[in-house]
């Protein structure tokens, strides 16, 4: 049997030893409390993206990627073909005030683009503290319409049924949204600036506010260059109205479909073509009435092969019918991009859209918080 000498009794260099690792265990120890409390802090104060629930006939498939205010989720549906992303950009307060509600934004991407692109989360709608935004997939060559055909190779294809009658629903039924014509806005760049005109026109019952950058805002037999851009994207043999957020276009739209999927046929003899008509934002304009209208474009610097020039006349067109009506409207042309931003050339791009939303986002948010 070992004996214990009292402390009083052991060498003074033992008694330091002892101490030491006294010291050395309390530290230890003080270093896990730590450790723990600042993990759970840190979850505490971020604790990744919400869950939603699925529900009008969307089903999450997969992880729901990124952080509590900025993250896309992945969904089925039976009205188009696919997974589709959806990213979903909430106020950085958002879960601090767990009783107030927001406006909410839905933003259209452009052709070729998806909203698992990164970029698609420009800096002024990740800057809002005012709005929700919701970035829903468009598809390639979507171009927010039920297609006419739905036996092509790209499957079903009822772009507008999943983002009025499933998208819209969804989110306000997961997130704490103002679920009022008042508190709703639609804009889209590019195929997308076709695609929020065209949801405003064809459901003003939901959209207060509307915007349109570089859209492709004229399908009419006097805007055949734009008509010819859409088959394009149908019959994947390239086009060069793209509305990417990258750097490039992917000129990849899917498995090449006939030129007359979406709207039928796009030749204008004996009004065969009277869907593309139909279809056509510039020529009914008269259905925004009471909305807050805003349209942006540039130039392309008069560079005939520059995207950003049809886009230019299409905006114009609008306009022309909107002054015909007399509404009021917003509208910006920047021409070759000098002194619209930094990074603005006055082309379909990046940095042009990217200075929109810079002057776009505050009009709303003030329209969308006062209604």
């Amino acid at each position: 049997m070992r004996s214990v000498l009292p402390a009083r009794l052991l060498p003074a260099r033992l008694l330091r030893a002892r101490a030491a690792v006294a010291a050395l265990a309390a530290a230890v120890i003080l270093t896990g409390l730590s450790t723990v409390s600042t993990t759970t802090s840190a979850q505490a104060a971020d604790p990744g993206p919400p869950r939603a629930a699925d529900g009008f006939g969307l089903t999450q498939v997969g992880a729901t990627v990124g952080t509590d205010t900025n993250f896309v989720i992945t969904v089925t549906t039976p009205e188009v073909a696919g997974e589709h992303h959806i990213r979903i950009l909430l106020p950085s307060d958002y879960a601090a005030n767990a009783t107030k509600r927001y406006p909410v934004l839905y933003f259209l991407h452009g052709a070729s683009d998806d909203p698992g692109n990164p970029n698609l989360a420009y800096p002024a709608l990740t800057a809002t503290k005012k709005m929700i935004t919701v970035v829903p997939d468009g598809g390639k060559r979507g171009w927010y319409a039920n297609w006419l055909d739905q036996n092509t190779a790209a499957g079903a294809q009822n772009w507008e049924n999943f983002h009025i009658n499933q998208v819209i629903p969804f989110i306000d039924a997961n997130f704490r949204t103002n679920a009022t014509k008042g508190g709703r806005a639609v804009a889209g760049l590019s195929m997308g600036g076709f695609g929020s005109v065209h949801y405003a026109q064809n459901h003003p019952e939901l959209f207060s506010q509307v915007g349109a950058f570089s859209g492709a805002l004229d399908l009419s037999v006097g805007h055949l260059v734009m008509r010819a851009a859409v088959v394009a994207t149908l019959t994947n043999v390239g086009a060069a109205l793209c509305g990417a957020s990258g750097p490039t276009c992917s000129l990849d739209f899917g498995p090449a479909v006939s030129s007359d999927a979406i709207f039928g046929s796009p030749y204008p003899v004996f009004n065969v073509d009277w869907r593309w008509n139909e279809a056509d934002p510039s020529t009914h304009m008269d259905r925004l009435a009471g909305m807050g209208i805003s349209l942006y474009t540039g130039n392309g610097d008069g560079d005939a092969a520059n995207p950003e020039l049809w886009a230019q006349s299409a905006s114009e067109h609008a306009k022309e019918r909107l002054d015909e009506l007399g509404r009021p409207y917003h509208y910006v042309d920047y021409g070759n991009g000098a002194g619209w931003g930094g990074s603005c050339d006055g082309g379909h791009n990046y940095g042009c859209w990217a200075q929109d939303l810079v002057d776009f986002v505050p009009r709303l948010e003030a329209t969308l918080v006062s209604a």
